[in-house]
């Protein structure tokens, strides 16, 4: 198997193992961080590695940078943590009431409810201060993935979620690295590691094969409009309807995402493996063996995907922020626009 180095280097390593249920159940802090931050307009956003973007109910866009959680409400960006936390960010998450959840690289995670911080680390329960991964379950559940297990947050109590099941696929000893977590229309749950990818029934953990081979250090799972589950990784991109595997690259794919019309949307390495793409799959051609693929850009790293309400496309990159109007692509870091 291909060996990713240079891909390591960027994507930051953590460790973890999963096993059974976890026992740790802790009471949450009462205290928060007092700091209500007061609004500062900027007008660029990031200049560092951008990992997740997402859209708010209220239409704000939130980024998680390595330069703090930014929020763009159309004309201006505010650095939410500038005031909180020097901390990189790897994830944003808005829950079903409205409030915030920031995942960062060794300081935990961090809860914003608009005015006020509460920062969750170790100490409360949280299996691991490095977080990559927040996932919010159909009960309302909150996960992280981190880098010592899979948390789970029930509003109440903090439980960690780890498994070993070496005997069913050869050991590897990065089946302790959480990239992603869904869960599907069954009610079952996903997890990508940088090991081997494992199915979670809420009672036992299988891991996930093709071929009786597991697919390896799966960055990004996502489940489409019709039920279909799709991984990328380090196997390129695949799509699994429960049944049939469709394999639609072999390249590193390290993130996946479906737009309102149907279209897949990823980042993946290109051809010479020194510059990433941002593809676009056309839905009307998914079923095809050779569907059409659309290559809107190249950078040295592409990572999260969202399209907005407007129907324009943000994704982040080494050096930022990206907006994609369907034909100028534009940087939020001062950098002047492209086609």
């Amino acid at each position: 198997m291909k060996k990713y180095a240079h891909i390591y280097t960027l994507f930051l390593l953590f460790v973890f193992n999963f096993s059974c249920e976890g026992q740790n159940k802790t009471d949450l802090p009462k205290e928060s961080i007092k700091s209500e931050t007061e609004d500062i307009a900027i007008s660029s956003g990031p200049n560092r590695i951008t990992r997740n973007i997402i859209q708010d109910r209220k239409g704000n866009i939130w980024i998680a940078a390595f330069d703090g959680i930014f929020r763009y409400d159309g004309k201006s960006f505010t650095n939410i943590t500038s005031k909180v936390s020097s901390a990189r960010f790897f994830s944003v998450l808005e829950d079903r009431k409205g409030n915030f959840w920031f995942a960062s690289v060794g300081s935990g995670v961090y809860y914003y409810d608009g005015k006020s911080f509460r920062n969750f680390t170790t100490r409360d329960g949280l299996a691991n201060n490095s977080v990559t991964e927040i996932y919010e379950d159909k009960i309302g559940d909150i996960w992280f993935g981190t880098g010592a297990g899979a948390s789970r947050y029930d509003g109440k109590f903090f439980r960690t979620y780890k498994m070993d099941v070496e005997f069913q696929a050869p050991p590897n000893n990065h089946d302790n690295d959480v990239n992603a977590i869904i869960e599907d229309k069954t009610g079952k749950f996903w997890f990508g590691t940088r090991g081997n990818t494992f199915v979670y029934d809420r009672k036992t953990f299988t891991v996930f094969t093709h071929d009786g081979r597991p697919l390896k250090n799966v960055r990004a799972i996502i489940e489409d409009k019709k039920g279909n589950v799709w991984l990328g990784g380090n196997d390129g991109l695949w799509r699994y309807d429960g049944s049939t595997f469709t394999n639609f690259t072999q390249k590193f794919v390290g993130y996946i995402y479906e737009d309102k019309k149907g279209n897949i949307w990823t980042s993946s390495e290109k051809d010479n493996n020194r510059a990433w793409v941002l593809s676009r799959y056309d839905r009307k051609s998914l079923s095809n063996k050779k569907p059409t693929i659309t290559e809107i850009t190249n950078k040295p790293m592409i990572f999260g995907i969202l399209e907005a309400r407007d129907g324009n496309i943000w994704f982040g990159a080494l050096d930022g922020v990206y907006h994609y109007d369907g034909s100028i692509i534009t940087s939020f870091s001062g950098k002047k626009g492209q086609k």
